[in-house]
């Protein structure tokens, strides 16, 4: 099994997401039920507007901290992380959106995990550590 210490400021090749629609970019903590992921918000962000990342950046970092997650997995075991897709969100609060240069942690408890398809429940904070957003989430692996 390959083992890469913790922090990975390099996730390129953990995540199938490419330059310029990359919402994460620290894989911060990682075990079987669990990721944390940071993301400085960057000007060159798509989902960025009037320097102030829209809803939608904000929920797909929450979607690309869980793509994280079962890449690195993919990676432990030596094989190529596969591509995915939300199958639901719901629950979904956003409490304040993030401005340019911020850096958001996103903390993710996968609840479980069968067949490809991943249910879990999502936090993100600023850098105060105050909750600016949150969420559940299915994912699901493309076959």
């Amino acid at each position: 099994m390959i083992q890469q210490q913790l922090p990975i400021t390099d996730i390129s090749h953990l995540i199938p997401q490419k330059s310029p629609f990359v919402m994460v970019d620290c894989l911060l903590d990682f075990s079987e039920n669990k990721v944390v992921s940071s993301f400085k918000v960057s000007e060159n962000n798509l989902l960025l507007k009037n320097n102030t990342l829209l809803e939608s950046g904000l929920i797909e970092n929450m979607a690309q901290t869980v793509a994280l997650h079962t890449g690195y997995d993919f990676f432990l075991k030596n094989e190529i992380p596969p591509t995915g897709y939300i199958g639901s969100i719901k629950k979904v609060e956003i409490l304040k959106l993030p401005k340019l240069n911020d850096i958001i942690t996103t903390k993710v408890d996968i609840l479980h995990e069968f067949n490809g398809v991943t249910m879990v429940a999502v936090k993100v904070f600023n850098a105060s550590n105050e909750e600016i957003a949150s969420g559940e989430m299915k994912t699901v692996i493309a076959n």
